[in-house]
């Protein structure tokens, strides 16, 4: 992907950090300055806001539809999975070229933004957690086409307080049932798998690290139901 730090004489990957030539970082200082590999892909996302994102953006607020298009166009240059290693296919972008994404892209519409880095969200878990088999089928769905997929973890009386999430899931037989209820999910109504955060250990006491499991849910999964909430002023993939 274009946002890769190319590699120095030795062979070796260079470093994704900012450039250390100027006399400031020669004398211990730090420099600021982009690298040039990291000039090249602040002009790429640059010109793909100006020309896919802004002439519409006003357009996606007023009817709220996702904006697929984009979406597509983002995935074909490698935008949208820039948080994914590139041993599963992604981008492999640092905290400076990721930076750089969120704030050529927000120029444009800090919603379509969302749609273009939200399923990050949902992908990280599975990456921390997940079986290689697991990592390969639903990490690799995000590398192979351009999907969605949702981070299911706020709920009507728990967002940031995680250890209060009611949402329940049970083991009957060789299946988990999962009941509860989540809200204010990114891109929910488009995604094609949800990470959904349950507890699984009834003991209100258990610790937060011994109460709950991550599940990767289908979106068209029998008994998983999404509803639209409405005008988000601006943020579209809510």
């Amino acid at each position: 992907m274009e946002s890769r730090a190319a590699s120095d004489s030795t062979g070796k990957p260079a470093s994704s950090q900012p450039s250390a030539q100027s006399d400031a970082a020669s004398e211990g200082g730090l420099n600021f300055e982009f690298s040039d590999t990291q000039r090249e892909f602040r002009d790429l996302v640059k010109r793909f806001t100006k020309d896919e994102i802004i002439p519409v953006a006003a357009e996606y607020d007023r009817t709220m539809k996702f904006p697929w298009d984009i979406l597509k166009k983002a995935w074909s240059l490698g935008l949208t999975n820039g948080a994914i290693p590139e041993a599963y296919g992604g981008g492999g972008l640092g905290v400076v070229e990721s930076c750089i994404l969120a704030e050529e892209i927000s120029y444009g519409c800090s919603g379509i933004l969302t749609a273009i880095t939200g399923s990050g969200l949902a992908a990280a878990p599975v990456l921390i957690g997940a079986n290689e088999e697991q990592k390969k089928k639903y990490i690799g769905r995000l590398v192979e086409e351009p999907i969605v997929a949702s981070y299911c973890v706020t709920e009507p009386g728990a967002g940031s307080d995680v250890n209060g999430v009611k949402t329940r899931a049970e083991k009957k037989g060789d299946e988990w049932i999962i009941n509860g209820q989540k809200m204010w999910i990114t891109g929910a109504g488009v995604a094609n798998w949800f990470f959904v955060l349950a507890r699984t250990n009834p003991d209100p006491k258990a610790p937060a690290g011994k109460a709950f499991t991550g599940f990767v849910v289908g979106s068209r999964h029998p008994g998983s139901y999404c509803w639209p909430q409405g005008n988000q002023h601006g943020s579209t993939m809510l």
